[in-house]
């Protein structure tokens, strides 16, 4: 019996994990529209949790506050997780604190965009 609840146990671990790497790819297909680098890379995106009942929260930045896609980025991240089969709910959350600067972003990114 105690192997069933162990097995049972890890299901919903298991379930959470592929939800975080949904949710990771979803933001992967977010870009801002001046710069040919996904959001993720760029390190706008702060956290990401996920919470019972799949609630997904992502606190996240704009490369400047008064970025002229203020609106429709953060609109775009939520359409994109609501997409995801199973998610319940989600919550986007703008911050500038810290502010967001090119050290955030991945190697990948500066690559890209030739700072490297």
């Amino acid at each position: 019996m105690s192997e069933v609840a162990s097995d049972t146990d890890k299901i919903p671990e298991a379930a959470e994990t592929n939800l975080s790497d949904k949710v990771l790819a979803a933001l992967k297909t977010v870009y801002d529209p001046e710069i040919p680098v996904d959001i993720y890379e760029l390190g706008l995106i702060y956290e990401i949790n996920i919470f019972p009942v799949n609630n997904v929260f992502v606190l996240m930045t704009l490369t400047s506050p008064s970025c002229p896609s203020a609106e429709a980025i953060p609109s775009e991240v939520e359409q994109k997780i609501k997409a995801i089969a199973g998610v319940n709910d989600v919550k986007v959350e703008l911050t500038f604190d810290p502010p967001y600067s090119q050290d955030m972003m991945s190697e990948a990114a500066k690559l890209e965009l030739g700072f490297m």
